[in-house]
């Protein structure tokens, strides 16, 4: 959509990043403009332009000969500029984002900045080891010989990437940013509509670095329309890219898979349920009780509850009794949590009016707080039929947890668990009903680094496998 008289104010600019050469704002009538999906604020981007997104597969990757230790070092001196207070693009980005991000400003800052501190040397070198049984393939010909004497040599070679980002934090451009360094990829990086901003911020922090550093150069970011048949036909195409990587609901998952073929793959990292299972034994002393509830809203809050790790169901095995004295305790937590976090929002309708329908049920269920995005828990027997979002908790008693592995499927991504030494008698269960990941309760957020996510090796997969065989000697 172009730009006229006609449209509404536009609040902020949002430029594009294009292999190395920011793409700043046209005169009004070249912009283009867009809306926020969740807030409906309008954004300005320049005009898109394709055929600078595409790289011929003629052209050897810019980071082919670059070690990964070097890209290392680069993405480390990165974090350290974004994490740093003086750095304008990134005090500019959060701000510009606020405008369009269900979060506030305050929360943003916070997520960059922790996001920054996974740029470490010793974090990447990790993540780079557990993804690959020898780091080496993506530097070299890793020679192979296997038992009837036939020779050859593997590469992890670098892939052509179309990244479909999620908004939820600005945290997700950097870890998608540095993890398409690592695998020395051509990238190009779909912005959202909530955040068409961070991206763009982590780049030019880079190219403030090294402007003409092969990273910088292997690096696109730009903003269309999700679902614009117009772009994504031209690029969504084994010619151009070998993979989409694609966060995000199920329509834009679906979007995207109706593109895919031989030669054009998707890696998705597709929706996600998180939920607790807390054993009777959160009942067994008052301080183990309220521990117990402050590790569950810890994990409800997780992001204020924007993350897929973020808690939305908790399955609580005790008598009646027990379920509303904890719902209780539990919608007070939220409470506290949500007020330091100065996030105001309220339930958007169609939640509210659901809600508003359960707490009119008394024999069935049970409602504490209120619709305006202070926090509410509701208690039941059986899970709600919606997904509860914006600080809403929902407590399922149970007679015993082995009552809930039943509603475990493979959208079910983080288990939070307690007792913790119950953990080791539920994980086969839980693998099998297609659980991600199972950790002590209150530890929904932070992640072990390398470990499998959304049951893969991401770096792994993104990788384009080849092989050079060299017959016998």
């Amino acid at each position: 959509m172009t730009a006229t008289q006609n449209e509404p104010q536009i609040l902020v600019d949002a430029p594009f990043f294009v292999r190395g050469t920011l793409v700043g704002m046209a005169s009004a009538p070249d912009g283009d403009v867009h809306h926020s999906r969740e807030l409906g604020v309008g954004f300005r981007t320049p005009q898109l332009q394709l055929d600078g997104l595409v790289a011929p597969r003629t052209e050897l990757p810019p980071l082919l000969d670059t070690p990964v230790a070097e890209i290392i070092d680069f993405l480390v001196e990165t974090g350290q500029r974004i994490a740093d207070p003086s750095n304008a693009i990134m005090q500019e980005c959060v701000e510009r984002m606020a405008a369009t991000h269900v979060l506030p400003a305050e929360l943003l800052f916070k997520q960059a900045a922790y996001a920054a501190q996974t740029l470490d040397k010793q974090t990447l070198t990790t993540l780079v080891e557990r993804n690959f049984p020898d780091p080496r393939a993506l530097d070299e010909w890793v020679p192979q010989r296997d038992h009837t004497g036939r020779r050859s040599f593997v590469r992890a070679f670098g892939p052509r990437l179309v990244h479909v980002m999620p908004g939820n934090s600005p945290g997700a451009a950097i870890k998608s940013i540095a993890e398409g360094a690592l695998v020395k990829a051509v990238n190009l990086f779909k912005m959202p509509s909530s955040d068409p901003f961070s991206t763009v911020a982590v780049l030019r922090t880079m190219a403030e670095v090294d402007p003409g550093h092969p990273i910088v150069r292997a690096m696109s970011a730009v903003y269309w329309r999700g679902g614009d048949a117009s772009v994504e036909q031209a690029l969504y195409r084994p010619q151009y890219f070998d993979k989409v990587v694609a966060w995000g609901g199920g329509s834009a998952i679906d979007n995207v898979i109706q593109y895919l073929g031989p030669g054009f793959q998707l890696v998705s990292f597709d929706p996600k349920t998180s939920i607790s299972m807390v054993g009777r034994e959160a009942f067994a002393a008052d301080d183990v009780f309220a521990q117990t509830v402050d590790w569950a809203s810890s994990d409800v809050m997780t992001l204020n509850q924007e993350a897929c790790v973020a808690s939305r169901f908790i399955f609580l095995e005790g008598t009646d009794q027990e379920a509303d004295r904890f719902a209780a305790a539990l919608h007070g937590r939220i409470v506290e949590r949500a007020a330091d976090s100065s996030d105001r929002r309220p339930l958007d309708r169609d939640l509210r009016e659901q809600i508003e329908t359960l707490s009119m049920l008394d024999d069935d269920y049970r409602v504490w707080g209120r619709t305006d995005g202070t926090g509410v828990v509701i208690r039941s027997d059986e899970p709600v039929d919606f997904h509860p979002v914006n600080k809403t908790a929902n407590v399922v008693r149970v007679d015993s947890l082995d009552d809930a592995v039943k509603y475990v499927n493979v959208a079910t991504q983080t288990v939070g668990f307690y007792p913790f030494h119950r953990m080791a008698d539920y994980r086969d269960r839980l693998a099998s009903g297609g659980a991600q990941r199972v950790v002590r309760l209150g530890e929904a957020g932070p992640s072990t680094i390398g470990n499998p996510h959304d049951a893969m090796y991401p770096l792994h997969r993104f990788v384009h496998w080849m092989a050079h065989e060299d017959g016998t000697e």
